[in-house]
Parts: structure tokens; C-alpha cells; sequence
């Protein structure tokens, strides 16, 4: 069983390797993570797991996430 959680895209840039990267808030707490999603632009949510950005969500889902993690 694995664990993601939704965070919101306030940067992106390319680490001195070239690989897209990008810091994002997990409900006030910021972490950088790997971008492997080249479609998400900043200001968008992000499944991450483990400093990887899996997929794409949208806010919607990202505030029921964290409504249902704050039970």
C-alpha cells in the first residue's frame, strides 16, 4: 500500500542536472518534488508520493483529501 498525497505547485525550475523540479504546499508545509508530469504548470495540484509527482488533480479533490486526513 502506498501513500500520495495532494500538494499545490508554487514553483518550478530545473535542478543543475536538468530535471524539472518544483516546490509544493502540502497544507503550509513546502517540499521540493520531482516533476514527472511535464503537463502541470504552477498552481496546480499534484498526487505526490515519496518527492514524486505522480499525476495531475484537481482542487476539488485535493480539499477532500485533506478534509478527510483532518477526521
Amino acid at each position: 500500500m502506498c501513500l500520495a498525497i495532494p500538494g499545490k505547485l508554487i514553483e518550478i525550475a530545473h535542478d543543475a542536472n536538468g530535471v524539472r523540479m518544483g516546490k509544493a504546499n502540502f497544507g503550509g508545509i513546502v517540499k521540493q518534488v520531482c516533476l514527472g508530469t511535464p503537463e502541470v504548470e504552477t498552481g496546480d495540484y499534484v498526487l505526490v508520493h515519496v518527492g514524486f509527482a505522480l499525476s495531475k488533480v484537481n482542487e476539488e479533490e485535493a480539499a477532500r483529501t485533506y478534509q478527510l486526513s483532518m477526521r
